[in-house]
């Protein structure tokens, strides 16, 4: 299974327009080659270099299996798929926003092919418990990028 994103490529620089620094909406993501027996996919995105431990941006779950991407700019409003609360205290996207110290941080953009159509959590739960529920992925693909600020 790969991710990715038009926007950037691996290992390279976030566009500003996807950061707090920008207009801070979630970049277009695609995937292909899931595993025959997918039956959903989830998304988490999160920064393990912010200084306090890992900080979570996004989660997203119950994507259909016959889903390939999602669009830039997915609404936090959006129902369907649901979106799990971010560490800025808010459903949805939250774009990268590391610290003033010009240190690159690299956002963690994980795609998890799942074999059930929903996900075993709470109501409006915490991107960390979508992490969490998604331990036993039948694959999953990585896409990471990197932002700092000066």
């Amino acid at each position: 299974m790969q991710l990715i994103s038009p926007a950037f490529t691996a290992y390279e620089w976030i566009p500003e327009r996807y950061t707090c620094d920008g207009d801070d909406v979630s970049p277009p993501l695609s995937w292909s080659h899931p595993p025959a027996h997918t039956r959903s996919f989830a998304l988490v995105c999160c920064d393990p270099d912010a200084p306090h431990g890992t900080w979570y941006h996004w989660a997203i779950y119950d994507i259909p299996a016959t889903t390939r991407d999602l669009p830039e700019n997915w609404p936090p409003t959006q129902a369907t798929p649901p979106q799990g609360l971010n560490d800025f205290g808010h459903m949805g996207y939250g774009g990268p926003c590391p610290p003033n110290n010009g240190r690159p941080h690299h956002y963690q953009f994980m795609l998890y092919a799942l074999d059930v159509e929903k996900l075993a959590v709470p109501a409006r739960p915490h991107c960390r418990h979508v992490a969490a529920a998604c331990a036993n992925a039948l694959a999953q693909a990585k896409l990471i990028g990197l932002y700092g600020r000066n």
